[in-house]
């Protein structure tokens, strides 16, 4: 009976580390994967992210959701730092969070 408690137990805790993909923040470079990572794309201009020197398309969020991408900042154009929150699947990273960082540098008064 004892054994087959612990294995119980055992199997209900992996079932649940499974099912609990952690997600945690990452500092990523983003850009359309297309034009800037030089990603191959069915549908044209998409947004990806460039983590740990690998390239990854971002489901949960569109490059249109951050402005005109072929504008002089826009994905098209530039390569921006970004803070996400979210999983990575294979060659997809599935935000629940995507905030673009600011590139300037403020200056700080003494």
């Amino acid at each position: 009976m004892k054994n087959i408690i612990l294995i119980l137990g055992i199997l209900l805790a992996s079932l649940s580390a499974i099912a609990q993909k952690k997600e945690k923040t990452y500092k990523v470079l983003a850009s359309c994967g297309q034009c800037q990572f030089d990603m191959n794309s069915k549908t044209g201009c998409t947004l990806a992210i460039q983590y740990a020197g690998k390239k990854y398309w971002v489901d949960g969020t569109t490059i249109h959701d951050h402005g005109d991408e072929h504008s002089e900042e826009g994905f098209c154009q530039a390569t921006r730092k970004a803070e996400v929150k979210g999983t990575f699947d294979g060659d997809k990273f599935h935000a629940t969070s995507f905030v673009l960082l600011s590139d300037k540098k403020k200056n700080k008064k003494k």
